[in-house]
């Protein structure tokens, strides 16, 4: 094989995503042929002796994606210096060691639903560089009952911290004595952008489930409970491209105009 680049070749080895691969090299943790490596470096594992942390770069991991139910309360990580229990303590003791399973992007600790694990680097690329634009849906309940107005903002994107958001998909779903029940569907991911958008809007978020990303979709999957990813699903994700994040403001979106 030709030489790639040390964040590819770190993470086709299932030790962590391309964006801690790169943290690894600025932290001067990766080295070959007993040199520090600098991001942007290539190598191949065929002639280089490649080190992290002092250790050999294990061989490339056999691809494998998982589809996780995260409960709330649990880390959209891979461990936690305080203890606290994260995604990957949900898995077998077989799937936590040596497969080098990292979260696709992140659900807060206080939501819950769907979450991708992976060691496939370039998946995970795909799915978490805004570039690609992959819907997520979600399950929002929030306080009180928005009004037509509310909805049409939130449709419309609202801004944070003073940068422009997407448009997004929002439907009403069902309404109790003192909530509402709304499907949302989005094509970025800033930190808590939904619950400071709601916050914003005057009706905070009592509940928040990711149900689907892409095609993939949570289903009746248990709380806690994982799943492979069918050929069908990786496929589906491989190909899915969305609208480009910038420079379009507008797309369709159910139960507004288009």
């Amino acid at each position: 094989m030709a030489a790639e680049r040390l964040q590819k070749l770190l993470s086709a080895a299932g030790l962590c995503s391309r964006r801690h691969a790169e943290d690894l090299l600025r932290e001067g943790r990766v080295r070959v042929n007993g040199r520090p490596a600098r991001l942007g470096d290539r190598a191949d594992p065929r002639l280089d002796r490649i080190l992290v942390d002092g250790r050999p770069l294990p061989a490339a991991a056999t691809s494998l994606t998982l589809l996780l139910n995260k409960p709330v309360g649990v880390l959209s990580t891979c461990s936690d210096p305080h203890g606290r229990l994260t995604v990957l303590d949900l898995l077998p003791t077989a799937l936590r060691q040596g497969q080098g399973l990292h979260p696709v992007g992140r659900l807060d600790a206080d939501s819950r639903g769907a979450l991708l694990l992976s060691n496939d680097g370039a998946l995970t690329l795909r799915l978490t560089h805004p570039r690609f634009g992959h819907l997520k849906t979600y399950r929002v309940r929030v306080a009180g009952h928005p009004g037509p107005e509310v909805l049409r903002r939130w449709r419309a994107g609202v801004s944070l911290d003073g940068r422009e958001a997407l448009p997004v998909r929002l439907r009403p779903l069902a309404r109790s004595g003192e909530d509402t029940l709304l499907e949302l569907g989005m094509r970025e991911g800033r930190r808590r952008q939904i619950r400071r958008t709601a916050e914003i809007l005057g009706h905070p978020v009592l509940d928040l489930e990711r149900i689907a990303i892409g095609e993939v979709r949570l289903g009746d999957l248990p709380v806690g409970g994982w799943r492979r990813l069918r050929p069908g699903e990786l496929g589906a994700l491989a190909r899915q491209d969305g609208p480009p994040t910038r420079g379009r403001r507008k797309w369709s979106s159910p139960g507004s105009s288009p």
